[in-house]
């Protein structure tokens, strides 16, 4: 068994074989008491670009998420609502933006990351990975520079959100959505602080600029703050794992990260509400139906991994989604990633141990050390 394969037992011992066990039965298959699967890279997309398919419905993200983030944070929009306030939002995402911003932040991490491998010392990727992440996303809230331990502490904080979720999660529980707000209004305070101080070298303050009301920022620095942080420090070290465990040279970054993505599956599974009558391959859905786009199935479906061969464009980046929904915050993610690889690559490190993570929704590593080769 790959260790791929045990991040995800490690985190789903139980969800994770019937996720797998699901591929088999087909493209799409409508299965009771679960919703219609979609299994196939192609039917996703056709899903995800279909607007029948929604965010707000029963079943959708909207019944995790609204409770705890309010009915505006893209999480969980559709409509005109969803595009105008995406298009408030996309000037600061653009990929100029986001790689000023991180070079601002992880200089100094980066540095002091490099400095350490250059010394022969064993570094534990998890942890700087979850300092840096946390950086970041304090930097986008409007926090501006924080110490490690706040870093620490705020990526913590998210982690306990996000792991209140798993792959059979309709809803949260009363005392699960009690505990999200308790973090999540922290982080609105802070967002709405950066807001109201009008520095538009903030990107709560451009928000302002940008016409955003002060509960869409808050919003919006939640939904950043959930999302935003796991993603980016979950992936990088896995991607690092992968190269090691392929004895990978790395040629094309980019083509890397994107293959590496494909076989750990940022969005293993994807929710949609059917609001019309229509057709999911040959399956045919009603209003209430739940559709489940397994990524993770959709994505494995095209063999082990290869950074040599190109993504056919239906599997292009789906674990980000697609269409009005695609991720607002991948050339952030991006951004991040590639700096971080940037500088792990150029000491051509190794891992030395490792350890998988338990209880959480996006398989990773609990301790990945690496050295300079």
């Amino acid at each position: 068994m790959n260790h791929e394969a045990r991040l995800y037992l490690a985190a789903h011992p139980f969800a994770y074989p019937l996720m797998r066990l699901l591929a088999r039965l087909g493209p799409v298959v409508r299965i009771p008491g679960l919703g219609v699967v979609v299994n196939d890279a192609a039917t996703a997309r056709a899903v995800l670009m279909d607007d029948r398919f929604r965010k707000d419905g029963p079943g959708s993200p909207g019944d995790l998420w609204t409770p705890v983030l309010g009915p505006s944070v893209l999480l969980n929009m559709e409509g005109p609502g969803h595009l105008a306030l995406r298009r408030k939002l996309m000037p600061l995402f653009t990929p100029a933006c986001v790689s000023a911003l991180v070079a601002d932040v992880l200089r100094e991490p980066l540095s002091e990351l490099s400095a350490r491998l250059g010394r022969g010392e064993t570094v534990d990727l998890v942890d700087a990975m979850r300092v840096m992440a946390g950086a970041v996303i304090c930097r986008v809230i409007g926090l501006g520079e924080v110490s490690e331990a706040r870093a620490r502490e705020l990526f913590a904080d998210g982690e306990r959100v996000v792991s209140m979720v798993s792959l059979r999660s309709r809803r949260l529980t009363d005392r699960q959505v009690a505990v999200a707000r308790r973090v999540l209004d922290k982080i609105g305070d802070i967002a709405q602080a950066a807001y109201e101080a009008e520095d538009e070298s903030t990107v709560m303050g451009r928000m302002r600029a940008q016409g955003l009301s002060a509960a869409e920022a808050r919003g919006a620095a939640g939904a950043f703050f959930l999302t935003g942080t796991e993603t980016v420090a979950t992936f990088v070290p896995r991607l690092i794992a992968l190269l090691h465990d392929h004895r990978t040279r790395v040629d094309d970054l980019d083509r890397v990260i994107e293959e590496a993505m494909r076989i750990t599956t940022p969005t293993p599974v994807m929710l949609r509400s059917v609001s019309a009558t229509a057709r999911v391959g040959r399956v045919t859905v009603r209003p209430g139906d739940r559709v489940l786009i397994v990524t993770h199935n959709c994505a494995r479906a095209h063999g082990p991994f290869d950074p040599s061969r190109r993504h056919p464009p239906e599997l292009r980046q789906l674990w980000f989604g697609a269409g009005p929904h695609f991720c607002i915050g991948y050339p952030l993610a991006l951004a991040e990633i590639r700096a971080v690889a940037s500088v792990l690559l150029s000491h051509n490190v190794r891992v030395v141990r490792r350890r998988a993570a338990r209880g959480v929704l996006i398989p990773t590593y609990e301790h990945l050390w690496i050295t300079a080769a």
